[in-house]
């Protein structure tokens, strides 16, 4: 067997070292590994736009009337119906209460409707309906729904398909991270979101403040300090404390 020539000797090397730059140079090497999910838990656990219920249960008080409370939870739930509600508002009252509590739930009924109607909401829009009370010696409240978009999470937490342990060397070996992580945390994310149309677009820009605009034009102007004057008990203003 005959040795090669020094000049194809050198060839060789020059085309491997040509070779090794060339490999060393990529920047877009792809490192796969046998993981069957998204290594990213936004993409594992998506928060998706669905259509959900919202509901409220008002108490029957010993009197039937609702209480300061009360009334202001049905307040707000009002006015969240009336901005991202659909279809009608669903006024479920308990039917076989305990003897005595009728007269209260029908009070409490037409109380919620009288608030409702004060809100903006139209006798139309507002559908009763009844539910029959498994157990009368039980609290049975009035309850108050709708359908409306809401945030959630596409997945289903609480699910373990891999032992953490010892039990799986496959997936021990890889060092990823477990399915059910970050499930928590999107959950507790979506349901913090008021629109859930945030998600999907920015908000247009709002009015501008043209009385104060003007007002810091005005003073920019006459070589004035347009910047606002913050004061600390009526004496001495944060800005002058800050510049000492």
């Amino acid at each position: 067997m005959s040795l090669p020539s020094p000049r194809n000797a050198l060839a060789l090397a020059a085309v491997a070292s040509v070779a090794a730059l060339l490999g060393a140079c990529r920047a877009d090497r792809v490192a796969t590994t046998g993981s069957l999910y998204p290594h990213d838990y936004r993409a594992r656990h998506p928060i998706v736009l669905a259509d959900g219920a919202r509901s409220l249960d008002v108490f029957v008080t010993g009197t039937g009337h609702v209480d300061p409370r009360q009334a202001a939870d049905i307040d707000a739930f009002i006015l969240e119906f009336r901005r991202y509600g659909r279809g009608t508002l669903v006024l479920d009252i308990p039917r076989g209460v305990a003897p005595g509590m009728g007269a209260g739930v029908e009070r409490t009924a037409a109380a919620i409707r009288r608030i409702g109607a004060e809100g903006g909401i139209p006798p139309g829009r507002i559908a009763v309906t009844s539910y029959a009370v498994a157990n009368p010696g039980l609290a049975a409240p009035l309850r108050l729904s709708f359908q409306r978009m809401e945030a959630k999470v596409a997945s289903q937490c609480g699910t373990w398909p891999q032992d953490l342990g010892v039990g799986d060397p496959a997936f021990s070996g890889r060092n990823e991270s477990h399915w059910n992580l970050g499930c928590a945390s999107q959950n507790n994310f979506a349901a913090q979101i008021a629109d859930p149309v945030d998600l999907v677009r920015g908000r247009p820009e709002g009015r501008i403040d043209t009385i104060r605009r003007t007002g810091d034009i005005t003073k920019m102007r006459e070589g004035k300090d347009p910047s606002t004057q913050w004061r600390q008990d009526g004496k001495t203003s944060v800005k002058a404390a800050v510049g000492e």
